[in-house]
């Protein structure tokens, strides 16, 4: 009990300026803790979205070659698929059947006149032979040898002219035989039919076409594409295309990319190509992915990007101390970007950019989740 007191008298005894030392000693602050990740190998695809409706490759307009002439049979619909050469319309004959009758008779007039016109100049050519003959003789006089030369040239030239009437009248028949062929209406590319103004009993007229076609079946995804990314596309890029209704996407090839750039929109317009357009439709709506570049390269979270007047930043951390490094990027994919200059696999950064970390901070590293 004594030794107890006597414990007590000594603390108690201690000055206050011992007191006061002990409490203004430095504390140890711990570091924060901070979430880190790590830049990892990954596969990243470039990928440019896109969308607009599909639309024929070459859309055919059918019209027919003889006009004036009335529409009597149809033999194709909406929706057939057709043949190169196949007859989708007949028109009437009528009139040009009357014409080639005519014609026919003319040709044979012609054909007539020649022979005659032939006989009849060389008749005229042998007086005109005669008379010349009897003028070196002293027999005829010079004016009969000019009448007789008169009539040799009037005669040939009648002969000239009956050839080419016959030569006439063989090109009008040619071109009524050509009109007849014609009146048959036929398809010039084989494919589907999506449209048909012909009505039996119209009047046939080269303004109005009679068919609308799609040729060989070749459909096209008229897709915009935003005016930054058009310099990424080259004709051939694989595509990826998703339409309203199907089950599994579709592959597509890019076919062609429009020079200009819409002035009001400033989008940009690619042509897509559809390997498979079974049940596709004109006027359907479609998007499009088109990979422009895949790579395995190192990777980081976005998230652990920021951005300061030399760049692009991330903090490093090695062991407990976060530095600032300089980064290159590229590719931006799901989350992640790639990472081209500045980091390498394997190392760890502060896993949000935006966390109250500076460079040269000292911080209690945590694993990301991932």
């Amino acid at each position: 009990m004594r030794s107890a007191l006597v414990a007590l008298f000594v603390l108690s005894a201690q000055p206050l300026w011992a007191e006061a030392a002990a409490s203004d000693a430095p504390q140890t602050i711990p570091a924060p803790h901070i979430t880190v990740a790590t830049v990892q190998t990954r596969v990243l695809r470039d990928v440019i979205v896109t969308s607009g409706l599909i639309g024929a490759v070459d859309q055919v307009q059918v019209a027919p070659l003889v006009e004036g002439q009335q529409i009597e049979e149809l033999l194709a619909d909406v929706g057939d698929q057709v043949t190169a050469g196949q007859v989708l319309a007949r028109l009437s004959t009528s009139s040009l059947s009357l014409q080639k009758a005519q014609l026919n008779a003319a040709l044979a007039a012609a054909r007539a006149a020649v022979p005659q016109a032939e006989a009849q100049s060389d008749e005229a050519q042998r007086v005109a032979t005669r008379t010349a003959a009897l003028l070196q003789q002293g027999s005829a006089p010079q004016a009969a040898v000019d009448k007789a030369n008169a009539a040799a040239i009037t005669a040939a030239q009648g002969l000239e002219a009956a050839r080419a009437n016959l030569a006439l009248v063989e090109a009008q028949l040619a071109n009524i035989e050509l009109m007849l062929s014609r009146t048959e209406v036929k398809a010039p590319v084989g494919g589907e039919i999506t449209g048909r103004t012909a009505q039996v009993g119209a009047i046939a007229s080269a303004a109005q076409p009679m068919f609308a076609m799609i040729r060989d079946n070749a459909l096209e995804l008229r897709a915009d594409v935003a005016e930054g990314d058009v310099l990424r596309l080259v004709p051939g890029q694989p595509v990826t295309l998703f339409l309203a209704g199907d089950s599994a996407p579709r592959k597509g090839t890019v076919r062609l990319v429009e020079p200009a750039i819409d002035t009001a929109t400033r989008m940009g317009r690619v042509r897509i190509t559809i390997d498979d357009a079974k049940g596709v439709r004109p006027g359907m709506y479609a998007m499009g992915e088109v990979l422009v570049a895949e790579r395995n390269t190192a990777a980081a979270p976005i998230t652990a990007l920021g951005i300061s007047p030399e760049g692009q930043t991330a903090l490093k951390v090695t062991g407990d101390v976060a530095r600032r490094v300089l980064v290159t990027t590229g590719i931006r994919d799901a989350g992640w970007v790639e990472i081209t200059n500045g980091l390498a696999p394997g190392d760890s950064i502060v896993a949000k950019a935006g966390a109250f970390v500076r460079d040269g901070d000292r911080i209690t590293p945590v694993a990301a989740k991932e």
